[in-house]
């Protein structure tokens, strides 16, 4: 087996563990506290241990797991998909090197944080194999968290909180940083403006404070 066929191979089994992590996750009823750590060490495991993982093979020795907010049930929330079947395609930036990346926008999810009214475009990613795509930014971007945004669904790489009828699961405990954050050899499709939020998302995945600038 040739080190490019072993490297696909990896990718491709890095890919389905995300997908097995996000369908424990969704099946698991345990109170969010509780399952929030689970799933944490769980990706922390991976991310540490995976050959596919983003971060540097150098690092992973001593890698001790990523840093997180502490889970906030407030930002477990729950919100209506309403379609925008007449929304232009767009492309969005890489955080290096390529072309820009094709989307559409298939709708919006409207919700509230802490008495602020927002509201996130939701995605279909026209490469891959498609997959619903939310990448924000919020007032933590550029501080606590990557300047260029956080991810909370990439169905097409597994990462599917999940639905139930036409409202979509937006648990910003498990939003979390593109692969770029922890090596640049990765080129991640940065939050488009209009996902831009001016709230604080104080959930999820955060800088660890030796890469806060």
């Amino acid at each position: 087996m040739t080190d490019s066929t072993s490297s696909h191979l990896a990718l491709a089994d890095y890919r389905r563990r995300v997908a097995e992590l996000y369908a424990a996750l969704r099946a698991d009823t345990r109170p969010g506290a509780m399952r929030a750590v689970a799933f944490r060490s769980a990706r922390d495991r991976l991310f540490g241990s995976h050959p596919s993982s983003a971060i540097p093979e150098q690092e992973r020795r001593d890698f001790l797991g990523l840093a997180y907010y502490r889970h906030d049930p407030a930002l477990d929330l729950r919100a209506a998909f309403e379609p925008d079947p007449d929304a232009p395609p767009l492309d969005v930036p890489r955080s290096g090197e390529g072309p820009q990346i094709p989307i559409v926008r298939i709708g919006w999810v409207s919700f509230e944080v802490a008495g602020t009214a927002c509201r996130l475009g939701v995605f279909w990613l026209n490469e891959y194999s498609g997959g619903i795509f939310i990448p924000f930014r919020d007032g933590t971007s550029g501080s606590a968290t990557y300047g260029g945004g956080r991810y909370l669904w990439d169905s097409a790489k597994g990462a599917d909180l999940g639905s139930d009828g036409d409202e979509l699961v937006l648990d910003f405990n498990y939003a979390y940083h593109p692969s770029c954050v922890h090596d640049p050899i990765w080129s991640c499709p940065l939050a488009p403006r209009e996902n831009w939020l001016e709230v604080p998302i104080e959930a999820g995945e955060r800088l660890p404070e030796s890469k806060r600038t």
